[in-house]
């Protein structure tokens, strides 16, 4: 019952410097090359999540979601192979993460600190259900456990700084997948999200990954003045 009430009554925001700390170590974690490969199991979960909604949300009967140890993941839709629901649901990965990121700067900012770890547990035991691997199953359930330990037991400004940790890490984090896609595009062939967009649309591989791009710098921007302005 108190995990409830603190999820629907507003909090006063975080103190400015909490922000900012949780902003710099969200900045260390996608940069650091140590950090970096665990902590992107959550974009890669935050990834095949909006791949799953996108395909329930256009009609798709959605068959499953993996993780995988390597941070790759798919998603496994059946229905047409052409047309608006497919490209929807390509479409969706990476912009998911810097979405979420954006959403929870603005429940932050409207003082809703706690909602933004309830709704994180929300989504995550959401993917549980169409999970269908082993590994997903376990990135899954750590998750949920960080966050309701947190939730839990952490005193207010901890839990303020976490739920601050996470919006910054969703928005930076989005942005280095789209750096790495094309990096391995060129590398590893032509199996990635913006080649099969291009296929679906005969829009070049480079636009996708562009508007990707532009979409994570978008919400990044908007987060900041959330969070900062």
């Amino acid at each position: 019952m108190e995990i409830l009430r603190r999820s629907i009554e507003a909090q006063p925001a975080p103190p400015q410097w909490v922000i900012v700390v949780a902003a710099a170590l969200a900045a260390v974690t996608v940069l650091s090359d140590r950090l970096w490969p665990v902590a992107r199991h959550v974009i890669t979960i935050a990834h095949e999540g909006g791949h799953a909604l996108a395909a329930v949300a256009s009609g798709r009967r959605l068959a499953g979601v993996r993780l995988h140890s390597d941070t790759s993941g798919v998603t496994v839709s059946a229905g047409r192979p052409t047309g608006p629901g497919v490209i929807a649901t390509v479409a969706a990965g990476y912009p998911t993460p810097s979405l979420l990121g954006l959403a929870a700067a603005a429940l932050l900012a409207a003082g809703r600190t706690s909602l933004v770890l309830q709704v994180c547990v929300a989504l995550l035991l959401a993917m549980l259900v169409v999970i269908r691997n082993g590994f997903g199953v376990f990135s899954l359930l750590v998750s949920t456990a960080a966050i309701l330990a947190v939730s839990w037991f952490a005193p207010p400004t901890a839990r303020a700084g976490f739920a601050a940790y996470v919006a910054c890490f969703l928005l930076l984090g989005a942005l280095r997948p789209v750096v790495e896609v094309q990096r391995q595009r060129r590398r590893r062939g032509r199996d990635s999200d913006p080649d099969q967009l291009a296929r679906l649309t005969g829009l070049p591989p480079g636009f996708w990954v562009g508007l990707f791009g532009l979409t994570g710098l978008a919400c990044l921007a908007g987060g900041g003045e959330l969070l900062f302005g």
